[in-house]
């Protein structure tokens, strides 16, 4: 083996685990929350509202600022602006933990703008640095993302009730994967260090994907996994306890789904690699998701395995949608700003889904017509992945 190749290798290894590193920071500051949400809302008197709306801030952010994360990639360079990202995270964790409401709220918004850029920015890194691994990384990238998401939700709240710390210590743990992060970060930026001469050079030419209609349909196969993801985890407990399933038992249910979507992270990861385009793949994980939500509906009492089914889907889906960022754009700035859009649209529908479901099922007290909802989105999902499946970029 050649002196070049041992560098590459060793390269490659080192951008994966800094990849990893920092996608265990992009969901535990958001799901270490949500079991403790009952302790925080009890230390600053928040109304079941403002609860609410400490849950929405986070995704409503990743849909905001996902276009302006993309734009400061491109000018400011992936490696710099990520590195800034993880301390808006660090920050923003930080401040959630410092004892007053301002702090809460502050925080919040910080860390949810730091995890935004991520989200945009690690899959157009992967793209120029790691072309002959897309689908593996990517593949890893979401699995990481949902492992540890899942353990912070496990863990934050026996951590709360049996330490002194309470619900502090069980945000104040996370901080610690952030600042190993940052020190990890330091030799990939020290060789981002370009020539002026490169650092001048202009920007490749291509089609914007806000002006592409295969931009457009990456993009809406995003949102629309995500919708149903996101729905699905924040109302299913209440459907599975209308159905005579304890709280317990839907919470363990939820869990279910989630690993198995961990599962299909990695399942997928390898389809990509060895299929010559992606429309089988999309179609069959979007009629995964189909299946496992026109089954919650029809047939309650086989909760688990509906969602065993739709877990199936969206993790497949998730790793998909990722992958389509690199392989639909023809160099990573192009890739940066579909990326941008892509979660711009599908973070915005992924808010506002679960907010039109429980309205739907509060007007009707009906479960029925909500979950048809799902059913038809899966539906349209099913009728984008050939679009978005075959083999094609943006501006050919």
């Amino acid at each position: 083996m050649s002196l070049s190749s041992v560098n590459t290798t060793a390269g490659s290894r080192s951008l994966l685990f800094v990849v990893l590193l920092t996608a265990a920071n992009l969901r535990t500051p958001i799901t270490a929350t949500g079991p403790i949400l009952d302790n925080i809302c009890q230390t600053f008197g928040l109304s079941a509202a403002q609860a609410g709306l400490l849950n929405f801030i986070p995704l409503m952010m990743f849909a905001a600022l996902a276009p302006i994360s993309a734009w400061a990639g491109n000018r400011f360079g992936l490696e710099k602006t990520l590195w800034a990202a993880l301390w808006l995270i660090g920050i923003g964790s930080g401040l959630r933990i410092i004892g007053n409401e301002s702090g809460l709220w502050c925080g919040t918004l910080v860390l949810s703008g730091g995890i935004a850029a991520a989200n945009v920015l690690l899959p157009p890194l992967i793209k120029r640095d790691a072309q002959q691994h897309t689908a593996k990384y990517i593949g890893l990238y979401a699995s990481t993302m949902a492992i540890t998401a899942s353990i912070a939700s496990g863990v934050a709240a026996p951590l709360a009730a049996f330490s002194e710390g309470g619900w502090t210590l069980s945000l104040a743990v996370w901080l610690l994967p952030v600042i190993v992060a940052l020190f990890a970060w330091r030799p990939l930026l020290a060789r981002a260090a370009v020539p002026r001469a490169q650092a001048s050079a202009p920007t490749p030419a291509g089609l914007s994907p806000w002006r592409s209609w295969l931009g457009w349909q990456v993009s809406l196969f995003m949102g629309l996994q995500s919708l149903v993801f996101y729905t699905l985890i924040a109302w299913f407990t209440p459907y599975a306890q209308s159905n005579g399933f304890s709280q317990v038992s839907a919470g363990w249910l939820l869990f279910l789904y989630q690993i198995v979507a961990v599962a299909a992270n990695l399942a997928c990861m390898s389809a990509i690699r060895r299929l010559r385009d992606q429309r089988l793949l999309g179609f069959i994980a979007s009629l995964a998701i189909f299946s496992g939500v026109a089954g919650l509906l029809l047939f309650p009492a086989l909760a688990a395995l509906w969602l065993i089914v739709a877990g199936l889907g969206a993790g497949a889906s998730m790793v998909l949608s990722l992958s389509l960022f690199s392989l639909r754009t023809a160099h990573p700035h192009q890739a940066s700003h579909l990326s941008g859009m892509a979660q711009c649209v599908g973070y915005s529908l992924a808010a506002l889904g679960p907010l039109f479901f429980g309205m739907l099922h509060q007007q009707l007290h009906s479960w029925s017509l909500p979950l048809l909802a799902l059913v038809g989105m899966s539906l349209l999902q099913m009728m984008l992945a050939p679009l978005v499946g075959a083999s094609r970029q943006i501006g050919s």
